[in-house]
């Protein structure tokens, strides 16, 4: 008999769709599924049967609770089968599962995700990756939209250097961080860095937005600073008032006599006697 390949296709595809029917010598395997369960969790004990999942036909997996306290919430997955027309069930597999309330993990993330700003210490590399969307390689990026110092880095040992996403993503950073304008040290500011003599502009097109500061008295001393940036340290906060030639004194002489009077009076007194 002729049989299509689309009802071919339908049919397969019901097979595949269709929920496996629970095959009965396996559902009551339930001691055989407890006895390794009890052996893999020796010696610990297994607790209660929780249940059974058809995974296929005659394939069934019997879930026991797990009584380790470690592993609060899982569950004993055992998984037991037949052969076709035969009538001896047998053990395919036992492993621990985690249920619905298990204590799990936190998902695994590379450690190039959970790096942080001050993880690197003295010894540790820190390898970058060729794709890295921060850099390009140093002819790519000489354009008349771009740092002049380049032409002049060309050939001199960089292979790579900061790409304009490297660069946008770096001041983002600075001027939404602790050097730019919105920390509480900068708002307090008498004035901002742009107007302080200790202020060194960076070279290329981040001057007109950063520089460092070379105060060696101001808290972001040898650190990058916005223009808008400020601390108390500034150059102009305090201006020292200069010396002046003062007055002098004045002496109240109503009180008292000269002596040179009062001598002159005795020795008047003396001669008359």
């Amino acid at each position: 008999m002729y049989v299509s390949p689309l009802r071919q296709s339908s049919a397969a595809t019901v097979r595949r769709s269709r929920t496996p029917v629970v095959d009965a010598a396996c559902a009551d395997a339930v001691e055989l599924a407890r006895a390794a369960a009890e052996e893999t969790a020796r010696p610990l004990p297994v607790g209660e049967h929780l249940g059974l999942q058809s995974e296929g036909d005659r394939v069934v997996t019997h879930f026991f609770d797990c009584k380790d306290p470690a592993y609060h919430g899982w569950r004993w997955a055992v998984t037991v089968s037949r052969a076709a027309r035969a009538k001896v069930v047998t053990v395919s597999e036992c492993v621990l599962l985690p249920g619905e309330d298990a204590l799990m993990a936190p998902a695994w993330v590379p450690w190039m995700e959970r790096l942080r700003p001050g993880d690197l210490g003295p010894g540790d590399l820190l390898p970058t990756a060729a794709d890295d969307i921060r850099l390009a390689p140093g002819f790519t990026q000489v354009t008349d939209a771009t740092d002049r110092q380049l032409l002049w880095e060309l050939g001199l040992g960089r292979a790579r250097v900061l790409s304009a996403e490297g660069r946008e993503e770096a001041a983002t950073r600075w001027y939404d961080g602790a050097p730019g304008p919105h920390s509480p040290i900068a708002t307090s500011a008498p004035a901002p860095c742009s107007t302080c003599g200790f202020f060194v502009p960076l070279a290329g097109t981040m001057r007109q937005l950063f520089g460092v500061c070379a105060n060696e008295y101001a808290p972001d001393d040898g650190k990058v600073v916005a223009v808008d940036h400020g601390c108390g340290a500034h150059s102009e906060a305090v201006v020292v008032p200069s010396a002046v030639d003062h007055a002098p004194p004045l002496v109240d002489e109503m009180s008292y006599d000269s002596l040179a009077q009062n001598g002159s009076a005795d020795e008047e007194a003396l001669g008359h006697s």
